[in-house]
C-alpha cells in the first residue's frame, strides 16, 4: 500500500511532518463543482493523459500485467470518497498504456479487511488450480491489512474472467509473520527454478524479503536485502527485474525498486532503485564504495568540554556537546569523533537554540552533519509566542461554558475542555485555562461548534489551532471554518500534533461582511479531533511561533539556508552554498523549538569548503527527482519483454490537500524502461511510452536558431501555448549560467520554469510560482537532477498537463515529475537565458488530446 496509510497514520502520532500549525487554505478550497452538464475531463486540473479515476481517492498502482492484448492498471481506490480510507483495488484497462477504459472495483475491502498494494500474474501453468491451462486464472497477491489487529498479511484473489470479477482464496493469508509493517508483494515467474518469486517489504525495518512459491499458496523465504541507501522513511512498493545494459542481451542487470517515505531525494516520497545481481534466491547490489567527503577548514566539531563561543538558550542542548547518544534516547551514530550537538536533553519536550558568533563568508560551500527530526524551518515563524496582538477577542472559551455558542455532535462536550483530555497526548500552546477540544471519548465522538454572527471590521481573524489535519472539503474534516453567507471562504485545520499555534486568515476583502465561525470535527479515525482557543480580529496578522528541528544559516538576521533531519538518529551529510552570501556576516543556527514526536536534532562537523558535501540521499539512485512520483512499479508480461514503469503522481506530505475534486490522485505517464551506461555508471533511464505520440494534434509548432540573452521571450507565438504539450527541445550551451523552458506562464507571473543549470551540471523544475502553492508549506520549491550537457547539448523531453509536468532530461538519466495548479489561463511558453546566452537548435510542440476523446 505506500503509504498503506494506516502505518502512515500510526507514525503521523510519532512525527509532525510539516513544521506549520496551520493548513490555511483561501477560497476556493477546490475547484467549483461542475454544473450537471458539464461534460466529464473538464475540470480545472483534470488531466488530460494520465489516467486519473472519474471520483475519489486514488493512489499505488497495483497488479500490473499484459493478459490477452489488455495492460492492466488496478490501484489503490476509496470507494466511498476523496480521501484516503476503505482500501480496495480499482482497475482500469488499456491496448495502449495511453487510452485508458475505467472498469468497476475489483478487489474491495469488507468488514475484516482492507486491500493494500499488491501485484497480478497470468497462471499459465494452472499452478493453483484457481483456472486451466486453456482458461488460466489471472491471480492476484495483495496485502490484506485486519481492521482488528493491524496486522498486514500476503493474501490472493483470481479472475477466470480477464480480470472483471473476482474471488478471494478462501485459505488466506498465504504469508503471515505477525507483522504491521510488512507489505506491498511483486510476484513474477522465475524460470530458471520454474518457480513463483515474491519481492515484499518489510517496510519499518528498510529491508526486502524474497519468497519463493511453486504454487503461490505455500511459500519458502530465500533472502533479504537491506537496510542501504536512503533510509529515512518507510520501504514500500519494491519491484525487482532484469534489463539488458546498453542493450546487450547477453549482459542482465538486475534492479531492484524500493520507494521510500518519507526521505525522498526532493523530500517526502521517492522512487529510489539499486542495480545488481540475482541469482534466484539473493540479491546482491553493486559496490559504488565508500563516500569521502570534500575536505575543508573545521569551524566546529563539537569536541571540546563546552561549546566554546556558541551560545544557548533553553535546555534542549544541555550545557556541552553530548557523546553520543543521551538518557532515554536511542543508538545514535553517523557523527565524527567524540562529540556532537544533541538536543534530546529530558527528551523531545525540551527546547533550545545553539547559536554559532557572527563571521564572515569565505568560502563556497557549509558542510554539516545532521540527524534528528524532520520539522522545516518555516518562513514567518518566529521563535518565541509573544502576546496576542491587539484586537477585539470573539471567543477564549475561558468561562467555563460555550456561552451563545451552539454545539451539534457529542465532540465538544457541554464546556470547554480545561486541557489534555483522558488517554490524550499532553496538550500545549492554550492561553489561559480554557479551549475547544474535541478528543472528548477519543477520536470516535463527532460534532460541531458554531459561533453567533458577527461583523468582520478588521484585517485579520487570528485563532490558535492544533489537532488532526482534514481539511475543509475532504470527506471527513477536523476544520475551523469561516462562514459567509453560509458558504465556506477561509478554513484551517491542525497538523496532526497536540500544540496549538497562531493561524491568521487575511479577511480584507470581506471586512464589513456578516460572518460566523464553524468549528467541525467531522473525522472519527486517527487525529480526528481539533484543538481551538483565543479567537479574535484585529489589524494585525499573528505570528506561528517555529516547530522546526532545523540547522539554519542566518544572514542579515533572516534564514537563508536550511536543513532539518530525517526522522532518525543517523546524522548524515548535508550542505549550504554560500556563494551568494560572500562577504556579508552570518551566523549557524541549531534550533529545537519542537516538543513532539521527534522533537530534537542532532549536528556535527561543521566544515568550510569549496564543494558541497552529499548525503546518502543524494549519493542514492532515484528513478526521479521530482516531488510527485511514488509507488513505482512495472508490468509483468508485457509484449516483446518491454519493461514499463508507472508511478503514483503525488506525494504523501500533501497528497490529501491538493486542490482536485471530484477525484484526488493521479498516475503517471507509464515509461519504457532502460539500463544505459551514463558517466562510467550503469543508471536506469525513462522515456515516455511510445504511444504518447498517438495523442498529438497534427503538425508541432516549431522554432530553430533561436539565441536569448538575458531575457524570456515567447516561444513560437500563440501556436505553442496550451494546457496539454509534448514539447522536445534541444540547446547548445553558450555562456549562461541558467536557461531553458518556461511553461503554462499567465496570469499574474504564474509560470513553471524547467531549466538547465549550467554552473552545477543540473536540470531543474521551479514551481514556485506554478500556481496553487499555498495549500502546503512543503509544495512550493525547486527540484533538481543530475545531468551533464552531451557535446555541448542539453535535451529535453516534456510532457504538460493541466495539473503535472514531467520533464525527461538526455537520454532519460535525469526525470523530474511535479505537480502543477496553473490558472486555466495560464498557457503561454517561453524561451529563457540567465547571465549570458542560449541558442535553441531547435523546439517542437504537440498539442495533445485527451485519452478519454
Amino acid at each position: 500500500m505506500s503509504s498503506g496509510c494506516v502505518s502512515r497514520r500510526a507514525r503521523t502520532r510519532m512525527i509532525a511532518a510539516v513544521a506549520t500549525v496551520c493548513a490555511l487554505s483561501a477560497a476556493p478550497l477546490a475547484p467549483q463543482a461542475l454544473a450537471a452538464d458539464t461534460p466529464p475531463y473538464s475540470e480545472t486540473y483534470r488531466p488530460q493523459f494520465h489516467f486519473t479515476p472519474d471520483k475519489n481517492w486514488m493512489n499505488d498502482p497495483n497488479g500490473l500485467v499484459y493478459f490477452k492484448g489488455e495492460y492492466h492498471l488496478f490501484y489503490q481506490y476509496n470507494p466511498n470518497g476523496n480521501s484516503w480510507g476503505d482500501m480496495s483495488w480499482g482497475h482500469a484497462v488499456s491496448k495502449d498504456l495511453v487510452h485508458w477504459k475505467q472498469l468497476p472495483l475489483a478487489l474491495a475491502h469488507d468488514d475484516n479487511e482492507m486491500v493494500f498494494s499488491g501485484s497480478a500474474v497470468v497462471d499459465r501453468d494452472n499452478t493453483t488450480g484457481f483456472g486451466t491451462k486453456k482458461n488460466p486464472a489471472m491471480v492476484a497477491i495483495y496485502t490484506s491489512y485486519s481492521k482488528a489487529t493491524g496486522i498486514q498479511a500476503q493474501s490472493l484473489a483470481y479472475s477466470t474472467d480477464r480480470g472483471r470479477t473476482w474471488t478471494k482464496y478462501q485459505g488466506n493469508p498465504v504469508i503471515d509473520i505477525g507483522f504491521k509493517d510488512f507489505r506491498d508483494p511483486k510476484v513474477q515467474w522465475y524460470a530458471p527454478t520454474k518457480s513463483w518469486l515474491m519481492t515484499v517489504s518489510m517496510s519499518a525495518e528498510h529491508k526486502v524479503r524474497f519468497y519463493s512459491s511453486k504454487n503461490l499458496k505455500d511459500w519458502k523465504l530465500q533472502s533479504e536485502f537491506g537496510p542501504s541507501g536512503a533510509t529515512g522513511g518507510v520501504w514500500e512498493c519494491p519491484d525487482l527485474f532484469p534489463l539488458a545494459v546498453d542493450g546487450d542481451k547477453k549482459k542482465i542487470k538486475w534492479v531492484l525498486v524500493v520507494n521510500i517515505n518519507p526521505g525522498g531525494i526532493a523530500g517526502g516520497s521517492a522512487a529510489q532503485y539499486f542495480v545488481g545481481d540475482f541469482d534466484g534466491k539473493k540479491f546482491t547490489a553493486e559496490d559504488k564504495g565508500t563516500y569521502t567527503p570534500p575536505t575543508g577548514t573545521v569551524v566546529q566539531d563539537f569536541e571540546g568540554t563546552d561549546f566554546g563561543s556558541w551560545t544557548t538558550t533553553g535546555s534542549a542542548f544541555g550545557q556541552a556537546p553530548a557523546a553520543g547518544a543521551v538518557a532515554g534516547q536511542g543508538t545514535v551514530d553517523g557523527f565524527d569523533g567524540k562529540g556532537l550537538a544533541n538536543s534530546f536533553h529530558s527528551g523531545d519536550g525540551t527546547i533550545g537554540t545553539l547559536t554559532s558568533p557572527s563571521f564572515t563568508v569565505d568560502s563556497k560551500y557549509l558542510n554539516f552533519k545532521v540527524g534528528g527530526g524532520r520539522h522545516p524551518h518555516v518562513d514567518g515563524t518566529v521563535m518565541e509566542q509573544g502576546p496576542p496582538p491587539a484586537g477585539t477577542v470573539l471567543a477564549d472559551f475561558e468561562g467555563g461554558t460555550y456561552g451563545d455558542w451552539t454545539t451539534t455532535g457529542d465532540a465538544f462536550g457541554t464546556a470547554p475542555a480545561t486541557g489534555t483530555l483522558p488517554n490524550q497526548q499532553e496538550v500545549s500552546g492554550f492561553l489561559g485555562s480554557g479551549l475547544v477540544n474535541s478528543y472528548l471519548k477519543g477520536d470516535s465522538t463527532t460534532g460541531t461548534l458554531t459561533s453567533p454572527e458577527f461583523t468582520l471590521d478588521k484585517d485579520y481573524v487570528n485563532f490558535l489551532v492544533g489537532g488532526g489535519n482534514h481539511p475543509a472539503g475532504s470527506d471527513n474534516p477536523t476544520a475551523v471554518e469561516l462562514l459567509v453567507d453560509g458558504n465556506v471562504v477561509r478554513s484551517a485545520t491542525g497538523q496532526d500534533g497536540e500544540a496549538l499555534n497562531w493561524a491568521s486568515w487575511d479577511v480584507k476583502d470581506l471586512v464589513g461582511k456578516k460572518a460566523q465561525i464553524k468549528i467541525v470535527d467531522d473525522n472519527s479515525g486517527g487525529w480526528g479531533h481539533l484543538n481551538v482557543d483565543h479567537i479574535m480580529l484585529s489589524d494585525t496578522q499573528a505570528q506561528p511561533v517555529s516547530q522546526e528541528t532545523s540547522v539554519n544559516l542566518i544572514v542579515d538576521g533572516q534564514v537563508v539556508r536550511s536543513a532539518t533531519g530525517s526522522n532518525n538518529e543517523t546524522l548524515d551529510w548535508a550542505s549550504f552554498d554560500m556563494r551568494p552570501y560572500a562577504g556579508k556576516q552570518a551566523q549557524i543556527q541549531i534550533a529545537d523549538m519542537n516538543t513532539a514526536g521527534w522533537g530534537h536534532l542532532l549536528a556535527d562537523q561543521f566544515t568550510a569548503a569549496d564543494t558541497p558535501a552529499k548525503s546518502v540521499v543524494q549519493r542514492a539512485d532515484w528513478a526521479d527527482y521530482g516531488k510527485d512520483y511514488y509507488a513505482a512499479v512495472s508490468w509483468e508480461d508485457a509484449p516483446d519483454g518491454k519493461r514499463y514503469m508507472i508511478g503514483w503522481m503525488n506525494n504523501w506530505d500533501y497528497s490529501g490537500v491538493i486542490p482536485t475534486s471530484p477525484w484526488r490522485g493521479a498516475q503517471s505517464i507509464p515509461r519504457e524502461m532502460a539500463l544505459r551506461t551514463v558517466d562510467g555508471r550503469i543508471r536506469l533511464t525513462s522515456r515516455p511510452v511510445n504511444s504518447v505520440t498517438s495523442l498529438r494534434q497534427k503538425r508541432p509548432a516549431t522554432a530553430a536558431g533561436v539565441t536569448v540573452k538575458n531575457t524570456s521571450k515567447t516561444l513560437i507565438g500563440p501556436a505553442a501555448q496550451g494546457k496539454a504539450l509534448d514539447i522536445e527541445a534541444t540547446f547548445s550551451l553558450k555562456d549562461a549560467d541558467r536557461f531553458g523552458l518556461k511553461v503554462r506562464t499567465g496570469a499574474g507571473g504564474e509560470e513553471t520554469v524547467i531549466g538547465y543549470d549550467t554552473t552545477t551540471q543540473e536540470m531543474y523544475v521551479d514551481r514556485t510560482h506554478s500556481g496553487a502553492v499555498d495549500f502546503n508549506s512543503t509544495f512550493p520549491g525547486v527540484q533538481t537532477s543530475p545531468l551533464k550537457a552531451k557535446n555541448g547539448k542539453v535535451k529535453l523531453r516534456i510532457l504538460v498537463d493541466r495539473s503535472s509536468v514531467e520533464v525527461f532530461g538526455g537520454s532519460g538519466e535525469a526525470v523530474i515529475t511535479d505537480q502543477i495548479f496553473p490558472d486555466p489561463s495560464s498557457q503561454g511558453v517561453q524561451i529563457f537565458a540567465e547571465n549570458g546566452s542560449v541558442k535553441l537548435d531547435q523546439a517542437r510542440v504537440w498539442h495533445l488530446d485527451s485519452y478519454r476523446d
